[in-house]
């Protein structure tokens, strides 16, 4: 069987960098470019050199046509304006886009959604096996628990997270919703702040805090009279989102066209 040809946007990323790392390791890849910005230090560097390794032979570059022309597959943790760009270009090419990217505007989703009927799109606000389960088990929650039950979405990342609430939270938040079948839309409550009132039953909040070097912690509570159920996942390792993109890469050759979720690679059934 031939190797997965890959392509890594954000290549010089702390998590482009995770998954040069990761990806080296298996043989079932072979990466073949990596990409970032025009004017980055980092253009024409070796992907290993760049991240410690013995040189690859593989290097960043800012064009990426002429990379993804020559790949089976991208993984792409960068920011909205450049996923939904390359999701444009994999389209054009019938690869394989898995978006590890959060923080995109409905526009963006709409785009994204035009791309998968000609590419195979895996997207998910979290790439990790443990935080799609904990998903599966807050839909199932809420669902049977039903709408006496608060439901309060608690985050924690580094201080250089730019979206809040988290891609992740959000996830979590949607599969909530979906376990007492209302679009998140419907039920996302405002923030707290000053005499915000009682609070709506059935409503979905978020918090988000921010600071120091953490990967990424995210609570449920669902909350009733009487007693609290909490459901935690703490990432201590990029790697883990770094195995569950190449999974997903590995997963979707020969799929076809399709927006897919980490909930498909991964077989989990109650998802939407």
């Amino acid at each position: 069987m031939s190797r997965i040809r890959l392509v890594i946007a954000g290549a010089a990323g702390r998590m482009g960098q995770t998954l040069i790392r990761e990806a080296s390791r298996l043989t079932a890849f072979e990466i073949v470019a990596g990409l970032e910005a025009p004017g980055s230090a980092d253009q024409g560097k070796d992907l290993g050199t760049l991240c410690g390794l013995e040189p690859l032979g593989a290097h960043v570059q800012s064009d990426p046509l002429p990379a993804i022309a020559k790949a089976d597959a991208i993984v792409d943790f960068t920011r909205p304006k450049v996923s939904v760009e390359l999701a444009d270009l994999a389209a054009q090419a019938r690869i394989v886009h898995v978006i590890g990217t959060t923080g995109f505007e409905p526009d963006d989703e709409r785009r994204i959604a035009a791309a998968a009927r000609h590419a195979t799109i895996v997207k998910s606000g979290n790439m990790s096996l443990g935080v799609n389960l904990l998903a599966v088990l807050v839909e199932l929650g809420v669902k049977a628990l039903g709408p006496a039950y608060d439901v309060e979405i608690m985050e924690m990342h580094h201080r250089m997270k730019l979206d809040a609430p988290s891609g992740t939270a959000l996830l979590l938040g949607e599969a909530a919703a979906h376990g007492r079948d209302v679009p998140l839309s419907e039920l996302r409550q405002k923030p707290y702040d000053g005499l915000s009132g009682p609070r709506e039953q059935g409503g979905i909040g978020f918090a988000s805090l921010r600071g120091g070097s953490v990967v990424g912690d995210h609570t449920v509570v669902l909350a009733g009279d009487g007693e609290r159920i909490e459901l935690t996942h703490r990432a201590e390792d990029r790697a883990i989102f770094a195995r569950g993109a190449l999974k997903a890469a590995a997963w979707g050759q020969g799929k076809g066209p399709g927006k897919f979720s980490m909930r498909d690679v991964l077989g989990l059934t109650g998802g939407h």
